[in-house]
C-alpha cells in the first residue's frame, strides 16, 4: 500500500513539474495568428464560464426593463458594445469577432449563455487574455460611470444550445428602436 501511494506522488509530482517545465521552456503556443487546439478552447471556456459562475452575483437588475430604460440600454451598447460584439442587422463581414481567440461573441447573433447579471460583471470587470476590458474603470460616452441598465442581455436571445445559437431576436426589439432613435 505504501508503494502505491508512493508511485501516485510521483505521477502528480513528474506531471507538476513537467507542465511547469513546458510552459517555462516556451513550448505552448502562444501565437494569435494560429487557432488554439480544441483541449485549450474547451478547457479555458469551462475556467471562464465557472469563475463568472462564481464570482457575478445573481440578482436582479436594479433598472426596470421601460422602454426608456430599455433604449437607453441599446444607445449604450450601440456606443459602446457594437463596435466588437456586433450591431443588430450588420453583415457578417462587418465583423471583426475572428480576429481574436476567442472569437468576440457576436451578441445580436448567437445570443448568449450568461445571466443579465453575469453579462454586466464580464462589462464590468473584464475577462483578462481575452480583448474584454474592465468597463468599471473607463467612464462611457453616453452614461459616465457603466451603469446596471439592461442594455446588453435583454434584446438579444438566450443560447443553451447549438441551435438556439443560431435563433433570431424578435423584430421591433429595443435594440433597433434605440438605432432609430441615435
Amino acid at each position: 500500500m505504501k508503494n502505491f501511494f508512493l508511485g501516485v506522488l510521483t505521477t502528480l509530482a513528474v506531471l507538476v513539474v513537467g507542465g511547469f517545465a513546458y510552459l517555462r521552456l516556451g513550448w505552448a503556443e502562444v501565437r494569435g495568428d494560429l487557432p488554439p487546439s480544441r483541449f485549450e478552447s474547451y478547457l479555458m471556456a469551462k475556467a471562464v464560464h465557472a469563475s463568472v459562475r462564481r464570482s457575478a452575483p445573481e440578482m436582479a437588475n436594479p433598472v426596470a426593463p421601460t422602454e426608456e430604460n430599455l433604449i437607453a440600454g441599446g444607445k449604450i451598447y450601440l456606443g459602446e458594445c457594437s463596435g466588437c460584439h456586433g450591431t443588430p442587422g450588420a453583415r457578417d463581414s462587418e465583423s471583426i469577432s475572428d480576429s481574436l481567440f476567442p472569437p468576440i461573441p457576436q451578441l445580436p447573433k448567437a445570443g448568449t449563455e450568461y445571466s443579465e447579471a453575469q453579462i454586466f460583471w464580464i462589462a464590468k470587470h473584464g475577462v483578462r487574455r481575452t480583448g474584454m476590458f474592465a468597463n468599471g474603470r473607463i467612464p462611457t460616452k453616453n452614461s459616465g460611470p457603466l451603469p446596471p441598465t439592461s442594455s446588453a442581455s435583454s434584446p438579444f436571445p438566450r443560447a443553451s444550445s447549438r441551435s438556439s445559437r443560431r435563433s433570431r431576436r424578435p423584430p421591433h426589439s429595443s435594440m433597433e428602436r434605440a438605432q432609430n432613435i441615435s
